[in-house]
């Protein structure tokens, strides 16, 4: 018998690229499970946080679970989609904000996303991974030994069987839990009393968007997914919905209202004016049109006719804290911010001291120069940041009111925190926390935070040093 040579070998390179092919998906599946975030941008608002929180409660104490032990975040992107990340946060895209016509829709995809924390898929997400990449290395293992003996052709068909059982395995995983996470879904709206509507609309958006783009709904396409299709997922939760006492049960008008103001805001943050413009016409004098056409003329820089719209609205309710906040925002941001701070200051004490709207009223008070306002910039900003520590634009704030009266290790300490949130510089992370703690005296609350902060981005410095 004549053995292979290396040469022989590795005249079939192609099964071996193709079932490492398998192994790099996986792998980057988990990656992309684990950190999803990285790739978006947060994009943070006080009214929008407040409606999402009051949206997700009722489901959360139909889970067992308490009011506010999960959060709901918003990101910059206009893909339809949601999705869980660590243990306890939802992350909604805008695209999928814009998408729904109701507030009842979100719900239906919030219940579906916390099916999700609740069977801890999230955490979970490796072990599908994991079985799945077993399946590939074996087959790794056999089709290098039948290469070994002569059979290359036998050797590569191992392989290629083996790659296709491994990613069936882990699709087949992936659309268990989906399904799962639907039907855990559809237990909390009802439990929370919240008609299933909303959900199967969403879900008929998300077969028109398959139909659309000529996705192929028969048995075999439904097998190289990792969700159902969106006819099945419809048929099966049709059946749990329709019977359901809370089926024909309307939903809260004062919810409905507020998405409607949110969406509109968000369209009028997110999209070119001239589209804002179109959508809401001045013609259209409801609350939601002015909302978006305030942010569409103010991105045009048309201060004025943003003025004008958020006057409209303040008159409709003059102690809504939002639109206060609305018009303190265009005047700060217009380069008058003197004239910014009465409409935030009415903001803050209305909205019970909003730390996002607080830290606002920190930015104004700073943009003024006026030494006379540095002290009640430093307490509003040190309420913003006690209230919500993971805003790294109130931090950022807060350090230049102590670097102004000379603090330079708090106002390092700040710069610290601020960068520790920012995520992707731990060196100025790491710098500004050490510089802190030779300023600071041992031992106390802040050396001990500007410890800390130093300890993990140390860690992720040499982290990032190995990965090099």
């Amino acid at each position: 018998m004549i053995a292979p040579s290396p040469s022989h070998i590795l005249a079939r390179p192609g099964a071996w690229r193709a079932a490492l092919r398998l192994l790099l998906t996986l792998v980057a599946m988990v990656a992309v499970a684990a950190r999803p975030v990285m790739a978006q941008s947060m994009l943070r608002d006080a009214e929008t946080e407040a409606l999402f929180q009051d949206m997700v409660d009722p489901l959360l104490v139909a889970a067992g679970l308490r009011p506010g032990q999960v959060r709901v975040h918003l990101l910059g992107d206009r893909s339809i989609n949601a999705f869980v990340a660590g243990s306890q946060d939802i992350y909604v895209f805008s695209g999928l904000i814009e998408t729904a016509d109701s507030a009842n829709e979100v719900q239906g995809v919030l219940a579906h996303e916390l099916g999700h924390i609740m069977g801890g898929h999230a955490i979970r997400a490796s072990d599908g991974a994991k079985t799945a990449t077993g399946i590939s290395l074996l087959s790794l293992l056999l089709g290098a030994a039948a290469i070994a003996a002569g059979g290359s052709d036998a050797g590569m068909g191992i392989m290629m069987a083996g790659q296709q059982a491994a990613l069936g395995k882990y699709l087949a995983f992936s659309r268990v839990q989906e399904a799962t996470a639907d039907a855990a879904g559809a237990q909390y709206l009802s439990k929370a009393g919240i008609s299933g509507k909303g959900s199967l609309d969403f879900f008929k958006k998300l077969q028109n968007l398959e139909f659309r783009y000529a996705v192929k709904q028969d048995d075999d396409q439904a097998y190289s997914r990792t969700h159902p299709l969106s006819g099945d997922r419809i048929q099966a939760l049709r059946e749990v919905y329709v019977v359901d006492p809370a089926w024909d049960k309307p939903s809260d008008p004062q919810l409905e209202a507020r998405f409607q103001r949110v969406k509109a805001k968000l369209l009028g943050y997110m999209e070119e004016p001239e589209r804002t413009l179109r959508k809401y016409p001045e013609s259209d004098k409801s609350v939601p049109a002015r909302y978006a056409r305030a942010y569409a003329w103010h991105k045009s820089a048309y201060p004025q006719k943003a003025l004008d719209e958020v006057d409209a609205l303040i008159a409709t309710n003059p102690e809504d804290p939002y639109f206060l906040e609305l018009e303190g925002q265009v005047l700060l941001e217009s380069g008058r911010p003197k004239e910014a701070i009465p409409p935030l200051r009415k903001a803050v004490a209305n909205s019970k001291s909003q730390p996002l709207i607080a830290s606002t009223l920190g930015h104004a008070l700073i943009a003024t120069e006026d030494p006379a306002n540095f002290p009640e910039a430093e307490k509003v900003l040190k309420t913003a940041v006690a209230l919500d520590n993971e805003n790294p634009f109130a931090w950022y704030q807060l350090g230049i009111v102590y670097a102004n009266r000379g603090d330079q290790a708090r106002a390092a300490l700040a710069s610290a925190e601020r960068y520790s949130l920012e995520g992707g510089q731990p060196m100025l992370a790491l710098r500004n926390a050490e510089m802190a703690m030779q300023g600071l005296p041992q031992g106390s609350p802040d050396w001990i935070r500007a410890q800390d902060i130093s300890m993990v981005a140390r860690a992720e410095v040499e982290r990032t040093r190995k990965r090099r």
